[in-house]
């Protein structure tokens, strides 16, 4: 093949220009994404019952949803919340690899079928089924500067105008509004109700029907009689519009002309559809909507349409009101590639340097040059044709190739300028020459290399996802590498070079004390490697000394799934006792918001009332805290302002305050560390499951492998147990229905119907006025009406007690369960943490059973695959070597340099105390690639010798002497090219780290001790299969040559 583009060198630069093309053109159009889609889908069902406990809500709406999910197809847990506000969310998480939008069509197809079951109130406000990822994109704020505006009609304006603009973009997923619309609210008076003898029913029926669409038809439509000359629609109206018109709605007339309107018993508004959240930005009120992104979306492409729309719509934003994006993750994105892409130059650079110092001319520096960025190109061409796009897995591959893809090119440039240098042939015939030698241990070292990343495109699930990024990446640039080293490379060769003069390594100036440097250090690896060939045996112990050594590391070396990055931005919970209201929370959000404001590099804050991880309800609130940029920070980052929020909060008198990291992949979960469900398997009540909870957190605060263990979810409070006597309401003639009507009305909110407001239908909501709700006599000075027209006090059917009660009810894979949070202390890993926590949850009663969820769950799976990976991999290479060379023996004298690779990866990864995450299992799987390149290197040249007629072991070392030089200066190339990844700070540091430390050190050790380690390899597995074949014929014992290395023969 080589010997046919030195002869057509024009057909191999059509060939180059073809793959540059190529990858030219697609270039622009690959999707810029800081992660691929590796979360599982996700599909949503929300909710609302208001007024409903949230025992009735999960009997009656969340226990239906359920049964009916657990036979959806692919599903692989749900989860469900219900809490006092009414509202219930029930996700469903399906397998990787599955449709989103088949998968919601499934779920929308299960729920209509249970729908007619579901209660009234449920239907009437609508189930909504969204696959959406679970963390926020970006918050959508609307503000009044100059506060002419009230927060109630910037919630309109937004619901109105910017909500369903936002929805239709390419790639959201749902759109959460954290305000309201406006509503028609009815603010009625109990006591003047009973005064006019008058219900909560009354009223809604008169509203009922005297708010209602009216279509009167035609006059003269057809079929007319004959002569008809006139067809005219007619018109009425039917529905209200204006809060005057519904207060003169007629309750009752007398026949006197005497009547009761609306007006006399309520106060009737144009106020907000719900009061539970409150929106504040930098401490001023506000509304805000959060932007989910739609499963496999990409997030860089939606943000930027987000923004660009909501740009248009500034033109028609009120006057005194103005938007912004006071929280968005889509900057971390960008600036994150734009890391890495610095990284690949910077890593580019230094590869260059490397080989011209070893190569010490422009043209032979050149060449490599040149095959680079194309081999680069052809892999972007290919990840278009794949669907993949620009992430930081495709980058880093990118940039651990680097080192790989010039390899080749250096491997041919140097065999090509080594034979000019010493046998003073022209450049076409040192070329044919060299790819003679050369071409065996090109296809050789790019099938080792390719055939390694294999296995990694197996593995399921995220991590499945995350490793086919990668090795995609790597393998096509080393394809295209190889294919450019055995047809553009041999041509620029043999046109590009010029003659050289022998002792070309004997010139002077900083070259020739460099290769005099390198030819006295060559002289003494020689003597070494003939000095461990003559100790075998010794040799091989301290190869097993280093084999249990690494076994040991591995052991040590913490798990982990994905390194905590510092992303811009953090997130603060605050949660109050269960029974503390709005303004106690807005007192609680304050103090908070007057600390960032105080943090010299913090940008921006959103906070939100009445809405949390946690739940909902008037004691939550949750805040988006945004960092400046990093170059303005001064050297604040997440983890610092992290640690002082959790100290300045710490001295909050009542609730609970929990600033925590986003999570590495915001789809795979909402917060960094772990994340688990406590299951009550057996029948549990509420209140056993709360204790072993309980019990769990005492555990989990005394043991010093645990931070920040939390429940995530509402605490239990106390409330008040409506016992209503059946029996002696339906003495008096009260239907259960109508009690349960009143209660809801009064102290929840009951929604009637309708009324067009500025061309929007919204809604009209009855509800007791707030001085009539603020007690529980208030409840028992209700009245509703029995069967003989009279009006019964509540009084007289219910019996109230103070109880203690959950104001939220989880449920995990259709059990009752809690959900729980936490961090691993300093220096422990989250994979240790999650070991703490099953051993700690093995001393809870029976029954109870830890589910881990979201990124936790990730992480188990993808720790329990590793080791078969890594083996998978290694058996690939043997195989692919077996192949390739038609021996079982030199398979195995290139793979037992594979553990002295793992074995720095590993020592530098606990150096820097890093942990086994899967950025570091990435670099372990390149790691046995590059190490049997190395040992390629050697064992080919050695084999060719051999069968030339060397000896063994004189064979063995002079294909050490001979490859040393190519062997440095690739292995030094690929080293340096890893450094700026080991090095890395600002954005993305930690990732870049984590994969670079291990590379790096890797790297190192297969190089400095597979030198010296590769040729015992070889003369000691060739001379015992050589030796098992002889006893094999002949039955005769082992020779002491093959074991202290004197045969050679």
């Amino acid at each position: 093949m080589a010997r046919f583009f030195i002869d057509r060198p024009v057909f191999a630069w059509v060939l180059a220009i073809f793959i540059i093309l190529a990858g030219a053109l697609a270039l622009p159009r690959l999707a810029v994404e800081r992660y691929p889609a590796v979360a599982p889908p996700s599909v949503s069902i929300y909710a609302s019952y208001p007024g409903a406990s949230p025992q009735t809500l999960n009997d009656a709406v969340v226990g239906l949803i359920e049964r009916e999910l657990s036979s959806v197809k692919h599903l692989l847990y749900f989860e469900s919340s219900v809490d006092t506000s009414g509202e219930a969310s029930i996700t469903a998480t399906f397998k990787p690899g599955t449709d989103p939008e088949l998968a919601q069509v499934d779920v929308q197809n299960r729920i209509k079928a249970i729908e007619p079951r579901l209660p009234r109130s449920v239907r009437q406000n609508g189930l909504f089924v969204e696959a959406a990822d679970s963390g926020f994109l970006m918050l959508v704020g609307l503000r009044s500067p100059d506060a002419s505006v009230s927060e109630a009609a910037l919630g309109d304006f937004m619901a109105r105008n910017i909500i369903e603009e936002l929805r239709r973009i390419e790639g959201v997923g749902r759109v959460q509004l954290f305000g309201a619309e406006q509503a028609m609210r009815v603010w009625l008076d109990p006591t003047r109700l009973t005064g006019y003898g008058l219900s909560m029913g009354d009223v809604a029926a008169a509203i009922e029907q005297q708010n209602l669409e009216i279509s009167p038809g035609r006059i003269g439509d057809s079929p007319s009689v004959p002569g008809q000359r006139i067809s005219v629609p007619l018109s009425a109206d039917g529905q209200l519009s204006t809060p005057e018109q519904f207060a003169a709605i007629v309750l009752r007339a007398g026949a006197d002309g005497s009547r009761v309107v609306l007006g006399d018993v309520a106060r009737v508004e144009l106020g907000a559809q719900s009061y539970a959240w409150g929106t504040r930005e930098d401490g001023h009120p506000a509304t805000a909507a959060g932007v989910q992104l739609r499963p496999g979306a990409n997030a860089v492409r939606t943000a930027a349409a987000v923004r660009e729309r909501m740009a248009e719509l500034a033109p028609l934003l009120p006057r005194g009101v103005e938007s912004s994006i006071p929280f968005d993750t889509a900057p971390f994105v960008k600036i994150s590639i734009q890391k890495v892409v610095q990284t690949l130059l910077e890593a580019m650079l230094l590869v260059f340097a490397v080989m011209y110092l070893f190569l010490q001319n422009w043209r032979y520096t050149l060449i490599p040059a040149m095959v680079a960025p194309i081999a680069l190109l052809g892999t972007f061409a290919v990840m278009l044709a794949l669907g993949f796009s620009i992430n930081v897995l495709t980058m880093f591959g990118m940039v651990l190739a680097i080192g790989i893809i010039v390899d080749d090119a250096i491997v041919v440039v140097e065999g090509v300028e080594r034979i000019m240098a010493e046998e003073g042939l022209p450049p076409r015939e040192a070329t044919i020459k060299a790819m003679g030698e050369l071409t065996g241990a090109v296809i050789g070292i790019t099938l080792v290399l390719t055939a390694v990343f294999i296995p990694m495109a197996l593995a399921s699930g995220s991590v499945g996802a995350i490793y086919r990024q990668f090795t995609v990446a790597m393998a096509v640039s080393i394809l295209f590498s190889a294919v450019l080293a055995l047809s553009l490379t041999p041509a620029l060769c043999a046109t590009l070079l010029r003659a050289n003069t022998r002792g070309h390594h004997g010139r002077g100036g900083l070259f020739g004390a460099f290769n005099r440097g390198f030819g006295k250090m060559t002289g003494r690896y020689q003597r070494g490697v003939a000095s461990v060939l003559q100790r075998s045996g010794r040799v091989m112990g301290v190869f097993a000394a280093l084999v249990a050594a690494l076994l040991l590391g591995l052991h040590w070396l913490p798990g982990a799934f994905l390194p905590e990055e510092d992303q811009g931005y953090f997130m603060t919970s605050i949660q109050l006792p269960a029974e503390a209201t709005a303004e106690r929370t807005l007192a609680v959000v304050e103090t908070y918001e007057r600390h960032v404001a105080s943090r010299p590099g913090i940008g921006s804050n959103q906070s939100i009332l009445g809405y949390s991880f946690s739940g909902s309800g008037p004691s939550a609130a949750l805040a988006y805290t945004m960092l400046k940029d990093w170059g303005e920070r001064a050297g604040a980052t997440a983890a610092g302002e992290v640690e002082a929020a959790q100290k300045a909060m710490s001295t909050v008198a009542e609730g609970e305050v929990m600033s925590v990291m986003p999570p590495a992949i915001d789809s795979l979960g909402r917060s960094s560390g772990f994340s688990l469900a406590l299951q009550a398997r057996t029948g549990q009540s509420q209140a056993e499951l709360r204790a072993a909870l309980q019990q769990l957190l005492k555990l989990a605060e005394a043991s010093p492998l645990l931070s920040e263990v939390h429940a995530d979810g509402l605490p239990a409070g106390t409330s008040v147990q409506l016992d209503i006597d059946r029996a002696k309401a339906e003495a008096m003639g009260v239907g259960f229905s109508d009690i349960s009507n009143t209660l809801s009305a009064a102290m929840g909110s009951q929604y009637v119907n309708d009324f067009p407001n500025k061309g929007r239908l919204q809604q009209v909501i009855l509800q007791a006025d707030a001085p009539h709700r603020m007690e529980l006599d208030d409840v028992l000075r209700l009245y509703v009406r029995n069967s003989e027209g009279g009006m019964v006090a509540l009084s007289e059917l219910v019996t109230p007690r103070w109880t203690e009660a959950p104001l939220q009810l989880q449920r995990y894979l259709g059990f009752p369960a809690l959900n729980l949070s936490g961090a691993p202390a300093s220096g422990v890993s989250t994979g240790q943490a999650m070991a703490e926590m099953e051993r700690l949850a093995e001393k809870l009663p029976s029954g109870f059973a830890l589910q881990w969820t979201s990124q936790s769950l990730q992480e188990r799976e993808s720790g329990q695959q590793a080791p078969w990976l890594l083996l998978l991999s290694m058996l690939v290479v043997f195989l692919v070597l077996a192949a390739l060379y038609e021996s079982w023996s030199i398979p195995l004298a290139v793979l037992l340099v594979v553990p002295l690779g793992l074995l720095g990866a590993v020592a530098a990864v606990l150096l820097r105390g890093m942990p086994n995450d899967v950025f570091f299992k990435v670099g372990m799987i390149t790691v046995i690639g590059l190490s049997a390149k190395n040992a390629i290197l050697i064992v080919e040249f050695a084999r060719q010798l051999q069968q030339q007629g060397r000896g063994l072991v004189e064979a063995a070392l002079e294909a050490a002497r001979l490859r040393l030089r190519p062997i440095v200066m690739t292995s030094l190339a690929f080293a340096l090219g890893v450094v700026p990844l080991m090095l890395a700070q600002g954005a993305s540091k930690e990732t870049q780290q984590a994969i670079g430390t291990g590379v790096f050190g890797g790297m190192v050790s297969a190089t400095v001790l597979a030198v010296f380690f590769v040729p015992v390899f070889y003369v000691v597995v060739q001379g015992a299969w050589r030796w098992i074949a002889q006893c094999l014929r002949r039955r005769r014992p082992m020779p002491e040559g093959i074991v202290d290395g004197t045969e050679h023969r």
